[in-house]
């Protein structure tokens, strides 16, 4: 998972000092968007959440910005539609190259059955809880393929955790406007307020099992 998380780090370091796909530019695009045809502003959301998979794109801004353009509708639907492509794709990919690529970080089978085997007893909290942190859902998706989760499983419980998420986002944003950001700054607060907190009380639940 350190590696995973050096891999999705590393992305997000270069496209910071490339200053690539920072929340102004989605703004700027969405905002350019939405004068030609909200269609295309739906389009755009999709793809860059899912492509959030290979390169690091500021979620919560997408989907806060989804609803204040799109509405809370139409804004919360895009933004599950991109969240749930990018996990389905995180997943197969690792599902089918992932075990390669653990051979070169781990080269005992034990080891690496070993490290299957505790994501796979911890793995469901892991997904449900992993929009705590950037970075955490991607990797979380790919030790999901990786582990050979079974994908209904993993596709239920990343539901679980992206359809809140992207709906409270979207609703927060079709709420917000540029004169009263409020909404959309308490909300993303609250987000990860709540799952820090819940992750802190599964924590100290785990080590005294």
């Amino acid at each position: 998972m350190l590696v995973l998380v050096s891999v999705f780090a590393s992305t997000f370091a270069m496209i910071r000092l490339l200053g690539l796909f920072t929340s102004d530019d989605v703004e700027v695009w969405l905002k350019s968007a939405s004068l030609i045809d909200p269609k295309y502003v739906a389009i755009i959301v999709i793809l860059l959440l899912s492509i959030d998979i290979f390169i690091f794109v500021p979620t919560l801004t997408i989907c806060i910005l989804s609803g204040y353009f799109l509405g809370f509708s139409i804004g919360g639907i895009s933004a599950i539609i991109g969240l749930m492509i990018a996990g389905s794709i995180g997943y197969w990919i690792s599902r089918s190259f992932g075990e390669s690529l653990l051979s070169k970080v781990i080269s005992s089978q034990e080891k690496r059955e070993e490290a299957k085997s505790t994501f796979a007893k911890y793995g469901t909290v892991m997904l449900l809880l992993s929009r705590s942190s950037p970075i955490f859902p991607e990797v979380c998706a790919c030790m999901s393929g990786i582990s050979r989760m079974k994908f209904a499983k993993f596709y239920l419980v990343w539901a679980a955790n992206s359809i809140p998420y992207a709906l409270l986002a979207a609703y927060a944003g079709s709420i917000s406007s540029l004169t009263n950001p409020k909404p959309a700054i308490y909300t993303a607060i609250a987000i990860y307020a709540i799952l820090w907190s819940v992750w802190l009380i599964v924590r100290k639940l785990t080590r005294k099992v």
